[in-house]
């Protein structure tokens, strides 16, 4: 997989789905050299498409050779450095860990400047944006672009207990804010 051509063709396409220019942003604190060399986050401004910030891993799972091809994608309503260490220490562990996919859970923990009550993460279908946000065809690789979202402890063992789809039903049910970090959890 060349890795330049891969960054720039996932970057053009949140580009292209968002419709303005992202940022390109590395955390440089902690053990990033663990990560690809051309790894980084694409932090995209509010826009036309969604008033809030996006930010997304570009590279998360460059050299891959498994069923694991996966992007992440999470939101904040301001412009936020947190997220850009949140989504690199997840892109870490899929690295050099644990693969993530599709409905897993991870504990965040205290990462610098986090202030929270969600201290776990729920990748999530990107119900926000559908197929085509999701979907990144590179050549004859299907990556999926999948939504990260800060859940609370509570949240994270209410899936483990219940299922996922339980736990998305009660986030529409109660409807949830995603983009507060400080927000109470939906399990009572």
């Amino acid at each position: 997989m060349n890795s330049n051509r891969y960054t720039d063709r996932l970057r053009h396409h949140y580009e292209l789905y968002f419709g303005v220019t992202g940022n390109k942003v590395k955390w440089t604190k902690g053990s990033t050299h663990k990560l690809h060399p051309d790894f980084y986050i694409l932090e995209i401004e509010s826009s036309k498409r969604r008033a809030m910030w996006a930010y997304a891993t570009v590279g998360m799972s460059l050299d891959r050779n498994d069923n694991n091809l996966i992007e992440l994608i999470t939101y904040s309503p301001t412009k936020d450095s947190s997220r850009v260490e949140l989504l690199t220490v997840n892109a870490s562990f899929h690295r050099n860990s644990e693969a993530l996919n599709l409905h897993h859970t991870v504990f965040i923990g205290q990462l610098t400047n986090f202030d929270t009550t969600c201290d776990h993460g729920f990748i999530s279908l990107p119900y926000l944006d559908g197929k085509e946000l999701e979907i990144f065809q590179f050549y004859e690789k299907e990556i999926h672009c999948y939504w990260y979202i800060p859940i609370t402890k509570a949240e994270r063992d209410f899936k483990m207990m219940k299922g996922c789809n339980a736990l998305e039903d009660l986030f529409e049910e109660k409807q949830f804010d995603h983009l507060d970090m400080r927000r109470k959890s939906v399990v009572e």
